[in-house]
């Protein structure tokens, strides 16, 4: 833990929680000056060391993660990891967080969200060609869970379909530990040829550095350290902290960085994004190893009388710092000319080690780089809470059967959790661009084509909060194994991951517990499933605080991962095909009704241990899938996740439009509703035609399995012979119970 030296208070001292430092950390910063600082001086080292740019509390935990493979072109440490898909295509992807933004400022909130990561994804030369969105809100009745949904949807929509970068997937989650602190996860995309890779760097001594992009006004000011600490009944005050998204200026801004990175003409590239033009640049200038000097008085402003203060910290959209490479500065100017861009240099890469900034003609900050980008480092005593360890172990053998279990299933599917997503993904453009080959709701994953090639690329982000929030290692292991199933349900090689990671204040030890746990799972899945972590995001001090209430959200660490496919006609799709299709279950029945949906939604209660999860056997099945449909025997795949198996089985047949008639064959001992609604990982549904060629394989890889029954007729119907359960549900009734929730809440 980083010692904080203690001394007694002083002026600015004083000050310094407005700038986001504790009283101790002004301290630090004092001492390893060696003087006091200015304001300006101490604003900026509080925007770089915020949590959101600093990673205080989290970046000790990140040696814990496997960042490394051969499929990884770019990990850790850029505007967005990049993973090699073969053929000399590369795919850039990152996850980031706006999720205080738009608890105050939904609409804006969510859009500058898309354009600040689409942003992270052309800063590496990359052509953003996917977006998704995950995204967990409160009470789903209430008006200010359907006022943030409907900002957010909005917000999203508008700025995506408006650059012509797709949505195609996401999640949304409802639970009321969000109901103040909604989060906003988005995830981009890009596509690049290896050699048009590019770095946030400064190159070499000499190097100019140039201002791109629209003007800087006083929006987005202090965002940084706005999204460094709790939400509270005053933080509609902090609107002034929510940038402002233009997205047709973005489009101008992608295409002229685009441009520069593949004529040749730029060193190094960097996304103005929290902190602004202070992290942008003093960020390149550290990976560098050499110190710059800026002159302010240059910067373009769109409103008057700005001083340095506004100048260094606004989070302005649509703003890019590029380094020309030596002798091609003018030709980098010439080239950004033509897209009506303000372009100005705005200072000069030297030999120091000093972060310098004039401002009328005197030298009003001047600052070690590495003071600015080496944050102190916190590692802190976790220890889990006592009511959720109680929760955990509750005895759960007491839980009455329901009379009805077909009923069941029907107010499963209702659930605005499980419930489709339709009424949200139709408001955004999913297939600009006409790279869209497998639509959001179609499938567990997103599928994309690699113009010119035979090649697909697929998207998914995961995490279910409650299985974290009962147990964090083993829910967050448990995100990234859905995660690498989702990519194999449509035939994609799972590569890699990135993070967001959503948790409330780590001073509160049974939050850093959550937190530290979280990861530990994480980078044991990641290591078991070849899926290295290449970036992401830390989103802390997601709690609501009003006098002494404090209600954090669930433990969220949100998991976005890609695959690829090396033929994508060999792809599948969730929905029946047709009738008289063998439905077969890879993996294991479940067991145990604890911690899942059903539990909570017809019992009322978040308890009982996450099912346990042998992430031996989740390679083995993801293996299993892929070689299915990679073989031709099937185009039919579905992860069992969310409300178990009866609600996977429904969904496809809804799906589908056709019904299907199965058998569980699961031991007499084990209760029916954790038969149907048990949430056991590791567990994919196929439909087959071949089914001798089918078992063969799947015995060949190990896997267990079972033959289930069929498709075909007007209803779902599922029988448990050993529990003496039979249950058949109408197929209309079904899909009436699964696509009304959400046109009723979005109104």
């Amino acid at each position: 833990m980083t010692q904080l030296p203690a001394t007694p208070p002083q002026s600015l001292r004083d000050r310094a929680g407005t700038f986001g430092l504790s009283g101790g950390e002004y301290d630090l910063l004092v001492t390893q000056l060696g003087r006091e600082p200015n304001a300006l001086e101490a604003a900026i080292v509080g925007a770089m060391w915020s949590e959101h740019c600093g990673y205080k509390n989290s970046r000790p935990l990140f040696r814990h993660f496997p960042t490394t493979g051969p499929q990884v072109l770019q990990g850790p440490g850029e505007n967005a990891g990049v993973v090699d898909i073969g053929d000399g295509w590369g795919v850039a992807f990152k996850m980031e967080s706006h999720n205080h933004p738009s608890a105050v400022e939904p609409v804006q909130g969510a859009a500058t969200g898309v354009g600040g990561i689409l942003r992270d994804i052309f800063a590496m030369g990359a052509r953003p060609f996917a977006v998704l969105d995950s995204l967990r809100f409160g009470n789903p009745e209430s008006p200010r869970t359907r006022f943030l949904l409907g900002g957010v949807v909005e917000g999203i929509a508008h700025y995506g379909n408006a650059i012509g970068v797709p949505t195609v997937g996401g999640e949304v989650t409802f639970h009321p530990s969000y109901q103040e602190n909604p989060l906003v996860n988005v995830m981009a995309l890009g596509l690049l040829r290896h050699e048009d890779l590019a770095k946030g760097t400064m190159g070499a001594v000499g190097n100019t550095i140039v201002y791109v992009g629209s003007k800087t006004g006083r929006d987005g000011l202090g965002g940084a350290v706005f999204a460094s600490a709790d939400l509270t009944g005053a933080s509609q005050a902090d609107r002034p902290a929510v940038q402002v998204g233009d997205p047709f200026m973005e489009k101008l801004l992608l295409e002229a960085t685009l441009e520069a990175i593949q004529a040749g003409v730029v060193a190094g590239v960097q996304d103005m994004g929290a902190a602004g033009l202070v992290s942008s640049t003093c960020e390149m200038a550290y990976r560098a190893g050499l110190g710059i000097t800026m002159n302010l008085d240059l910067v373009p402003t769109r409103e008057d009388g700005m001083v340095p203060m506004e100048l260094c910290l606004s989070e302005s959209q649509e703003r890019m710092i590029l380094v020309p490479v030596p002798g091609k500065e003018q030709a980098l100017l010439d080239l950004l000319a033509k897209w009506e861009l303000d372009v100005v240099t705005i200072g000069e890469v030297e030999a120091h080690s000093s972060y310098r900034l004039t401002w009328g003609g005197e030298v009003v900050c001047d600052l070690p780089v590495a003071l600015l980008n080496e944050a102190p480092r916190y590692t802190r005593e976790g220890i889990e809470s006592p009511d959720i360890r109680a929760r955990r172990e509750r005895d759960l053998s007491g839980v009455p059967l329901p009379g009805d279990l077909g009923a069941v299933l029907g107010e499963l599917l209702s659930h605005p959790t499980i419930a489709s997503k339709r009424p949200i993904f139709q408001r955004f453009d999913h297939q600009v661009m006409t790279n869209t080959v497998v639509v959001p709701g179609a499938a567990d994953a997103a599928v994309l084509r690699v113009k010119g090639s035979g090649m697909g690329v697929a998207a998914t982000s995961d995490c279910n909060p409650r299985f974290v929030y009962l147990d964090p290692y083993t829910g967050a292991a448990a995100a990234v194994a859905e995660a690498a199933r989702n990519l194999a349900c449509v035939g994609a090689t799972p590569l890699a991951i990135t993070d967001n990671l959503n948790f409330g204040n780590p001073h509160r030890p049974e939050v850093y517990f959550q937190l530290e746990q979280s990861v530990l799972g994480i980078a044991a899945a990641c290591r078991a499933l070849n899926t290295p972590v290449t970036g992401g995001n830390v989103s802390l001090y997601n709690q609501y605080t009003e006098g002494a209430e404090r209600v954090a959200i669930h433990p969220t660490p949100t998991i976005g991962m890609v695959g690829v496919l090396p033929d994508i006609t060999r792809r599948a799709t969730l929905h029946l095909k047709g009738e008289g299709h063998t439905l077969y279950l890879l993996g294991p029945h479940a067991d145990s009704i604890g911690a899942s949906q059903y539990l909570e939604t017809v019992h009322g209660l978040e308890a009982g241990a996450v099912p346990p999860l042998d992430l031996e056997l989740e390679q083995k099945v993801i293996t299993a899938t892929l070689a299915l449909i990679r073989s031709g025997l099937t185009d039919t795949a579905h992860d069992c996740a969310e409300g178990g198996l009866a609600v996977a089985l429904a969904e496809m047949a809804i799906a589908g439009g056709v019904g299907l008639s199965v058998t569980l064959d699961a031991p007499a001992e084990v209760r029916a509703d954790a038969v149907l609604y048990g949430e056991a990982h590791s567990r994919v549904l196929v439909a087959v035609q071949d089914e001798a060629a089918t078992e063969v394989l799947l015995r060949e890889h190990g896997v267990p399995f079972a033959r289930l029954g069929q498709s075909g007729g007007p209803s779902v119907t599922v029988a448990l012979p050993a529990q003496h359960v039979h249950l058949s549900v109408n197929l209309q009734a079904l899909a009436d119970a699964y696509n009304s929730p959400l046109v009723g809440i979005l109104g």
